[in-house]
């Protein structure tokens, strides 16, 4: 490779190269150290380059080469299981290397070029093959069969096609025009890969959430948000939809985040078992670590990175759900750059095009048709982290302007130990009318109403506690104080729910569609009671209601309600003979 060119400029992650003849967004080895780069601007000679790592000491004259190529990930098997960086190293390989602290200019491949695979083709010679087209498989883990695809911009006819075991770099056949096909390929980062076409989200993404799936879904294929200041819970929500949605993939992209979090996802996750297989979590996840303390400029490509592994599980026909981890601290990093660059800064300083690169990274989520004729997707979650807890601030606004789902972390309810502190009167989902045919369907036909009425007892509620605050809440009707009561039991028998307790974490929608019921019919027998004399006292001392706290930690749940029910209606009844 010859060396093309020499520094002239170095402005902390942004170095300026002269005579280096590169093209826009070409990969690039900058120093003698050869720290990795890339092309963001060009001004006559001059090259301007983000480099994705420290450039302490590196001084102009040295030397700067041209690879050629765009930032590009491997794609092939392999990918499951592993940690990367935001630049897919695998960080177990330079913990090898190096140790505990990753050094400057060490570079490792994305996947294992020495293990070997068995590949098992689907196509025989003579086939004719379109771009993104399935040649074979290779069994990945224990239950994700990795589909080898044809690269999107490859077509052809099929003159060899072998079957046994290879690496990835091995030849597996060729194609009539001398093509050579093996069992990974090359994908650029920020090009989005083809479909052939959208589809509708008319799916939930099932995450076992009860205030997601039950008031606010996302659909897959979808987008969401989760805003909240510091200690508002947006990583443990985040984990617990890594852990739990019903997505046959995960890519989990911790951006920015503080180490020990990043820490407990890297220790936790290897010892999760999945919930549908009883084998471990990690055989369907890729997991993307770019801390706080990292090079800021790989913390941009990190999304980019996830995003394009996502589509391409997703090209295979896989539900994929991406938690970005956040992007509050990926505009950060695009701040930090365009005031390296001597942008003209917008709003808090965050680059002008903000709302166009945040729009670039949600638009390529979707539920889609690929080019191998299957149905895939990709759900988006990207946490947010507003300073001091501003929805205001333009990261926030920008993002809402994109996403379809809003899920508003708040940190009152944090601090009054209600988990998830998701707030039900700001957050919203645009899916639930696209949605009420499959809950129909595969629920109930009664779930919409119940999600429809037990908003709407919330918004009383939330009417009612701004009288009790100023009249206090003995003043109120009896009606009103029973609304009041029936409106806890939802907060706390159904909205609550324990991240860390092995029944609660995770709810089944039939079991959430049940609870619900049961703690809505229970209010409407409280109010029949009410109207024939009973007391608002002894309505509310009922063991029953008592016994449906203490459901959703219950395994049976059948059993339990049934029981709960039974108890209920004798009380009831007891109430009214007593009047």
């Amino acid at each position: 490779m010859e060396i093309k060119g020499e520094i002239y400029r170095i402005s902390g992650p942004v170095v300026t190269a002269l005579n280096i003849n590169a093209r826009m967004y070409d990969v690039v080895k900058v120093g003698d150290e050869g720290l990795m780069g890339e092309v963001i601007g060009i001004k006559g000679e001059k090259t301007i380059i983000q480099v994705y790592e420290d450039t302490s000491g590196v001084k102009p004259g040295e030397p700067v080469i041209d690879t050629g190529m765009p930032l590009s990930v491997e794609l092939g098997p392999g990918l499951l299981e592993s940690i990367y960086d935001g630049i897919q190293r695998p960080l177990p390989v330079l913990k090898e290397k190096m140790g505990d602290f990753i050094q400057r200019g060490v570079s490792a491949s994305g996947l294992d070029h020495n293990k070997q695979w068995e590949f098992k083709p689907v196509v025989k010679k003579g086939d004719k093959l379109k771009g993104g087209e399935i040649i074979g498989t290779v069994q990945e883990t224990g239950n994700i069969l990795h589909r080898i695809l044809l690269p999107p911009n490859v077509s052809g006819v099929v003159d060899e096609i072998n079957e046994g075991t290879f690496t990835v770099d091995d030849v597996i056949g060729r194609l009539s025009d001398g093509t050579e096909l093996k069992l990974m390929h090359y994908w650029p980062v920020r090009h989005p890969r083809p479909v052939k076409n959208k589809l509708r989200p008319t799916i939930p993404l099932i995450t076992g959430q009860r205030i997601f799936d039950g008031l606010f879904p996302l659909a897959k294929g979808g987008t969401a948000a989760i805003p909240g200041p510091f200690g508002s819970g947006k990583t443990v929500m985040q984990q617990q939809l890594a852990k739990w949605s019903d997505a046959e993939i995960v890519v989990y992209i911790g951006c920015g985040e503080r180490g020990n979090e990043m820490a407990d996802v890297l220790n936790e996750f290897p010892e999760l078992e999945d919930p549908k297989t009883g084998r471990p979590l990690m055989e369907r996840t890729v997991l993307i670590a770019n801390t706080s303390n990292m090079p800021v400029a790989a913390r941009e490509a990190s999304v980019y990175t996830g995003i394009t592994i996502a589509e391409y599980y997703r090209d295979m026909g896989y539900d994929v759900s991406l938690m970005a981890d956040s992007t509050s601290r990926w505009a950060e990093a695009m701040r930090e750059i365009s005031s390296r660059l001597e942008e003209m800064p917008g709003e808090e300083g965050y680059p002008a095009y903000l709302a166009a690169k945040l729009a670039e990274f949600y638009e390529r989520a979707g539920r889609a048709k690929t080019l191998c004729e299957d149905e895939g997707s990709v759900t988006v979650i990207g946490a947010v982290s507003p300073p001091g807890g501003d929805f205001s601030e333009p990261v926030t606004q920008n993002t809402l302007r994109i996403v379809k789902v809003f899920w508003a972390l708040d940190a009152k309810l944090a601090q009054r130990r209600h988990f998830p502190a998701i707030n039900w009167l700001t957050s919203y989902s645009l899916y639930g009318r696209t949605l009420d045919e499959w809950y129909n369907e595969n629920i109930s036909t009664e779930w919409t109403k119940l999600r429809s009425d037990t908003m709407n007892l919330l918004q009383r509620e939330a009417e009612l506690q701004d009288i009790v605050q100023l009249v206090g809440s003995d003043a109120l009707p009896d009606d009103q104080q029973l609304t009041l009561e029936i409106a806890r039991m939802v907060r706390e028998y159904f909205l609550q729910q324990n991240a860390y307790h092995d029944v609660d974490s995770y709810c089944p929608m039939i079991n959430q569609y049940k609870m619900l019921k049961a703690i809505l019919t229970w209010g409407e027998k409280a109010v029949l009671a009410l109207e024939s004399g009973a007391s608002v006292t002894n309505i509310v001392a009922l063991e029953s209601r008592d016994m449906l706290a203490k459901v959703r930690f219950e395994k049976d749940i059948d059993a339990v309600l049934d029981t709960v029910m039974k108890k209920a209606d004798e009380e009831f009844a007891a109430q009214t003979q007593q009047r």
